[in-house]
């Protein structure tokens, strides 16, 4: 047993030449020792924090779990020819620094794209942003009244203090609004009552958003864009990669790869060894079993927290692991539709607020980039089902999923059950963390114990159980990197993308959904 060069065909080409040691024994671990910095999961934040370390020539690997493909909840899955997202990823960004990463990655293959999202409602399609003219036509002029009198006694009467989710909104909008358009999507969505859910994600996804605001963005909107004034859940028009957002991670995994860095598929993080002081080495496993020992001086995890914890050997205190287990999650698939028709209605995407079917929100892909449709004379639809690892959508066939689509796309009406040609089905375990009334405490505990270990960062969404879009776990990624580099110390905790918070604001302040902004060195 000695040490040994990989054979010829081992590495992929751009990849950091690496050692390992040969072992007979299939469960012993084969040590990989060739990298300053190891990055445990190679979604958006991942990939951003490698780009930014080997463009400084920081040798560094990141480690994939899955087999064939990077970008996490951003890749792009491939069914015959058809690309289809995990969910819609509009490229829009409030930070200069984001928006010209994006470009220097995947230059001219970001296409500008119309947005147009309706809400399907009591068998009626409303456009989403509201547009009051819409809205009081198809409402009728009696829930009209209703929505206008309980929007004016809301904000008469605030609901003092804000302790949920429900509040929040009933603040904004009205309790009558709510019940009409928030309520049933909310709870479908997070498969928990709305008076049981934070205020923090509402504060955060639909932020500074109120009935007013709605209707002045519906009849002022250009005026307000020219001044800079848009609200970013309202934005018309988005940049998107011509081949879905996993073409902007192949790229990324490309140019790392290309820059000195590595990019290992297959590599499952199993454990994170310790020494109570600092990380020293991640332990990930294949497909087939095998272990692999990744040494280095920094590590950056983007693992979801409770993973991150389970993981870690020796195991933190006992209240450290009893506030990871305490964090939710909430799970993820997509039934994607092929439908025998070039055209099935003009949206990018619908929200389904009806509570007598399953489906909670429906991509049209074509309307994206219809270079994801490689047959013009057809559509392909994926149909989005929020559900809990284990429960009855999750754990059934994907056969029985795409005849449940089958079903709900003819009650809807887009598109007859028989002009459904074809299906495929993709799960996504952890797609959203969870924000209850205690995840705050369970997070302050985890942090407090992760301070002992300080070559460790995080980042991205599951990395610091945070509920944001790409753009904000993409500046966490960046400023991590930094402090790996040695270029300041920044605290990606307060990283937020809304320009009003600024960088005193308290560790606890909502972030993400939010400007990702540069906060300064401290």
């Amino acid at each position: 047993m000695g040490e040994v060069r990989p054979q010829t065909g081992t590495v992929r080409d751009g990849t950091v030449p690496h050692r390992w040691t040969r072992v007979e024994d299939p469960g012993a671990v084969a040590v990989v020792a060739a990298y300053d910095a190891v990055i445990a999961g190679g979604g958006p934040a991942g990939l951003t924090a490698a780009y930014e370390l080997t463009k400084h020539g920081k040798p560094c690997v990141v480690l994939e779990a899955d087999s064939r493909m990077v970008g996490g909840i951003s890749r792009t899955d491939e069914y015959k020819g058809f690309r289809f997202d995990i969910g819609g990823h509009r490229f829009f960004s409030k930070s200069g620094e984001i928006n010209r990463l994006w470009r220097e990655i995947l230059g001219d293959q970001l296409i500008t794209r119309d947005r147009l999202s309706r809400i399907y409602y009591n068998r009626k399609f409303f456009h989403y942003p509201l547009r009051p003219v819409d809205a009081l036509r198809k409402l009728g002029p009696i829930r009209a009244t209703r929505i206008i009198a309980s929007y004016l006694k809301a904000r008469a009467r605030p609901i003092r203090p804000e302790r949920t989710y429900e509040d929040w909104v009933v603040n904004r909008f009205g309790r009558e609004l709510f019940l009409t358009f928030f309520k049933s999507y909310t709870e479908k969505v997070w498969g928990t009552p709305t008076n049981a859910i934070s205020p923090d994600w509402a504060a955060q996804r639909i932020q500074d958003l109120n009935l007013v605001r709605a209707v002045t963005s519906a009849l002022f909107g250009r005026l307000a864009a020219r001044k800079g004034g848009v609200i970013k859940t309202l934005i018309d028009r988005f940049e998107y990669p011509r081949l879905g957002p996993g073409q902007m991670w192949e790229v990324a995994r490309d140019r790392v790869r290309e820059q000195g860095g590595g990019v290992h598929l297959d590599r499952r993080v199993v454990r994170i060894e310790h020494d109570e002081t600092s990380v020293t080495a991640l332990i990930a496993r294949d497909a087939e079993g095998r272990l692999y020992r990744y040494e280095g001086k920094h590590f950056l995890s983007t693992l979801p927290i409770r993973e991150l914890i389970r993981a870690m050997s020796p195991q933190p205190p006992a209240e450290v692991i009893h506030a990871a287990e305490s964090l939710k999650y909430r799970d993820f698939l997509t039934v994607v539709l092929i439908v025998n028709r070039a055209e099935t209605f003009p949206d990018n995407w619908i929200y389904i607020h009806e509570p007598d079917v399953r489906v909670g929100r429906i991509q049209n892909f074509k309307n994206w980039s219809p270079d994801l449709v490689p047959d013009p004379s057809k559509t392909s639809l994926g149909l989005e089902y929020f559900c809990f690892e284990g429960d009855d959508l999750w754990t059934s066939s994907d056969d029985q999923l795409v005849e449940l689509g089958r079903r709900e796309i003819e009650k809807i009406g887009l598109a007859r059950g028989s002009e459904v040609v074809d299906g495929c089905v993709v799960r996504m375990p952890k797609a959203y963390p969870v924000y209850d009334d205690h995840y705050r405490g369970h997070l302050a505990v985890i942090r407090d114990w992760l301070r002992t270990l300080p070559n460790l960062e995080l980042a991205g969404r599951n990395g610091m159980h945070k509920y944001n879009n790409q753009d904000h776990s993409m500046m966490t990624a960046l400023l991590a990197a930094r402090n790996i580099l040695g270029l300041g110390k920044f605290d990606t905790w307060k990283v937020n993308t809304d320009a009003e918070y600024h960088e005193g604001a308290p560790e606890d302040a909502p972030a993400g959904r939010a400007v990702p902004r540069v906060v300064e060195a401290v």
